[in-house]
């Protein structure tokens, strides 16, 4: 699960001690949003939605019944403590993870129990993972061209990758290059571009900004707002910059011991005062 322990996330939400911010966090619990919340959020017509999600690893339950909702064309920001289950969220809408009970819906079509592939080639979807996922010994060409192994020829994946390439000049300039050589920047755009081959409707990212130098950080944000503006790309993403991620995101979610504790928009969340404590710094 990615995020920081919570005792450094504690220091940096005022200086409070681990048990004090534990019980902070647990207190939201009781805030729980409801689904007319949720539902009111999103829209009449949402691209993702997942109704009373209990999922998690073998043995292991990590999420409890949750409910989300995500807009057509909208973003949405998973927010919350280390282990809260937003990562595990992100896996179970992929296919990553076991689903134990509720569904998942992509434009309206349940997806629960589709393979990971089938979910890519058949439900529209694209999963951008916080571990490096690029090739580093294949070039940005290779790679790209490696993320269209479902569609129906290598000449269809080339013709993609090569509309990729036109697209984001910096992995143009860059690609005969193999991957190990990239900056940290250039290895998210390419993992990006990678994700957009299929042409997906829904983007799942988890921490696109981690380790990233704060101009790369702007970069991968300033092509999110847009695929999301000019193709209604519907984004759903992890962000451990609580700030960053609220302040794009369209709608936010504060996620708790495996379950949706806050939910509003994006703006609204800024100015929680809750939120502001104990993710926010202030």
């Amino acid at each position: 699960m990615s995020g920081e322990p919570a005792s450094a996330a504690a220091t940096a939400a005022g200086g409070e001690s681990p048990g004090r911010f534990d019980a902070a966090v647990e207190a939201l619990v009781d805030r729980q949003a409801t689904v007319a919340q949720i539902e009111a959020l999103a829209g009449p017509a949402p691209g993702v939605g997942v109704e009373g999600l209990v999922a998690g690893y073998g043995h292991r339950e990590v999420l409890h019944g949750v409910d989300l909702r995500v807009g057509a064309g909208q973003s949405v920001c998973l927010i919350g403590p280390n282990g809260a289950g937003k990562s595990t969220l992100l896996n179970s809408v992929c296919g990553l993870a076991d689903v134990r009970a509720g569904r998942i819906l992509i434009g309206g079509q349940d997806v629960t129990r589709l393979s990971p592939s089938a979910k890519l080639r058949d439900g529209h979807m694209a999963y951008v993972m916080q571990d490096a996922s690029v090739f580093p010994d294949m070039t940005v060409e290779q790679n790209l061209v490696l993320g269209g192994y479902l569609l129906r020829s290598r000449a269809k994946a080339k013709e993609a990758a090569e509309q990729i390439l036109d697209r984001y000049p910096m992995l143009a300039a860059r690609r005969q290059s193999p991957a190990r050589v990239l900056s940290g920047g250039e290895r998210r755009l390419l993992e990006l571009g990678r994700a957009l081959i299929m042409r997906p409707r829904v983007l799942l990212i988890d921490e696109p900004s981690i380790g990233l130098a704060a101009r790369f950080v702007d970069m991968v944000f300033e092509i999110l707002g847009d695929l999301q503006r000019r193709e209604g790309l519907a984004v759903l993403m992890v962000e451990q910059n609580a700030a960053k991620g609220l302040a794009f995101a369209d709608v936010g979610y504060v996620m708790v011991a495996g379950q949706v504790a806050l939910v509003g928009s994006g703006a609204d969340l800024l100015r929680d005062p809750a939120v502001g404590k104990l993710f926010l710094g202030r």
